[in-house]
Order: C-alpha cells, then sequence, then structure tokens
C-alpha cells in the first residue's frame, strides 16, 4: 500500500491541474503550444483546436480524480503514481517556453506548483518504491 503522504500530494495537486488546464483554455495554448498543435492537428480532424484542447482538459481531470478513488485499493498502487510523477515532468515545458520567449507562456502561471509538487511526489515515491523492495527481500 502507498502511504498517506502520496496520496495526499496527489489529491492535493488534482485542483492544480484543473486551474492549470483552465489557465491553458483561458489564455488560447492551443494556438501557440507546438505539442498541441502536432497531437491536435495530425492524428484528431475535429472541427476547432479549442474544442478538442477543452475535451482532452475535462477527460484529464476525470481520469485524475477517478486515479485518485483507484489507488484506494493496494493492487497496482505503486506502478500507476509514476503516470502523475511522469506529468508533473512534462508540465515543465511550460517555464521553459517562458525561458524561450522571454516573458508569459499560456499556463505559466500555475505550472510554476509543478516542480514543487513534482518533486515532493518523487521523494515519496520513490521512498516508497525502496520500501516495497526491501520488503520482498530484493534490496542489499
Amino acid at each position: 500500500m502507498i502511504s498517506q503522504k502520496l496520496k495526499t500530494i496527489f489529491a492535493f495537486s488534482i485542483p492544480i491541474f484543473i486551474a492549470h488546464g483552465l489557465e491553458e483554455y483561458f489564455t488560447a495554448l492551443y494556438n501557440v503550444d507546438s505539442h498541441v498543435k502536432f497531437m491536435f492537428g495530425y492524428f484528431f480532424t475535429l472541427p476547432t483546436p479549442q474544442a478538442i484542447f477543452l475535451l482532452f482538459q475535462i477527460m484529464l481531470w476525470f481520469t485524475l480524480i477517478i486515479s485518485l478513488l483507484l489507488i484506494s485499493g493496494e493492487k497496482w498502487q505503486l506502478r500507476l503514481m509514476v503516470i502523475p510523477g511522469l506529468i508533473y515532468i512534462y508540465e515543465l515545458h511550460h517555464i521553459w517556453k517562458a525561458f524561450e520567449v522571454w516573458g508569459y507562456y499560456p499556463g505559466l502561471i500555475t505550472a510554476i506548483a509543478f516542480p514543487i509538487i513534482g518533486f515532493l511526489f518523487w521523494k515519496e515515491l520513490l521512498k516508497e518504491f525502496r520500501r516495497h523492495i526491501y520488503a520482498r527481500g530484493y534490496g542489499v
């Protein structure tokens, strides 16, 4: 079972993800971000990038909330927690893009929280991995 601290960090990040998605939406990230243009221009043919971007954000929010409910059980808990950990790292691209344009980049304000949350999350997640490895007798 994963620690309560790891669950709490993840739960705390969900409203930040929602605020981040809203910031990206209201600042029209879908018009300037190369990742969005690649994904939605190459793989999907929907009416507007704005519509599909909003749909993607809502699906992500539900996925995060459902993931929080799923991690209440023991099976696959630790492995599943790698997914939000990777998302925390991916969100660093907003900060990188802001440095590239030397100004505001859509999503930057809320993205500032992700390195802090990500650091705390990965610190606890790695501690949990080590605890499980040693509990199973694989550690030295």
